[in-house]
């Protein structure tokens, strides 16, 4: 008999963080005060992890590089969703993130594959077994660079994204946010 419970799969959630986890701005979430998590995403994490699946994150944060606001900023709003989802149980267990501005050309940026090659060195995980849950573009073509199943989530800039995929005819998984997304995935025999 097979064993169907996700705790057997070999696999990592990776998720993006402004527009999956919290709500998204167009002029950048710049102080801890705008980090507000998108009812249910800090949940959903928390259900990974208890399930002994690794959680990990790939952003792009060049904010401070570009003079939106400051590095101790950006690491306030990082500690904010951490204590966050601390309290509520949950870890990430490894986070990546680009602080490049985007005229650098570096290679972590995404759509590059950087940032999600960095986390299977880190967590020494095939990234064919991994999920990137983006709401961008940039999120879904990163995941294809690296040979990640892409999944989108129509919080954030998700709607525009679901509509640039219709133009391109691009058919992937979608759902409503992370919290769906969790609750399709343990509600989905596995084999």
């Amino acid at each position: 008999m097979l064993n169907n419970s996700p705790k057997t799969l070999k696999t990592c959630i990776i998720v993006d963080r402004d527009g999956v986890i919290n709500f998204d701005s167009p002029d950048y979430i710049k102080t801890p005060d705008e980090w507000i998590p998108i009812p249910g995403s800090l949940e959903a994490i928390v259900k990974f992890n208890q399930a002994g699946i690794p959680v990990a994150m790939a952003t792009n944060q060049a904010g401070p590089a570009q003079g939106k606001f400051s590095h101790e900023n950006s690491e306030k709003i990082f500690n904010k969703m951490l204590e966050n989802l601390k309290n509520l149980g949950g870890h990430f267990d490894y986070i990546a993130q680009c602080k490049h501005h985007p005229e650098d050309h570096c290679e972590c940026r995404k759509p590059k594959p950087g940032l999600l090659i960095e986390i299977s060195k880190k967590l020494n995980i095939n990234l064919s077994n991994c999920i990137f849950i983006g709401d961008s573009l940039k999120d879904i073509q990163a995941a294809q660079s690296a040979g990640v199943k892409p999944i989108l989530v129509l919080t954030g800039n998700g709607l525009k994204t679901q509509e640039k995929l219709k133009k391109i005819n691009l058919s992937i998984d979608i759902y409503l946010n992370l919290q769906q997304f969790s609750e399709h995935y343990f509600n989905t025999p596995k084999i």
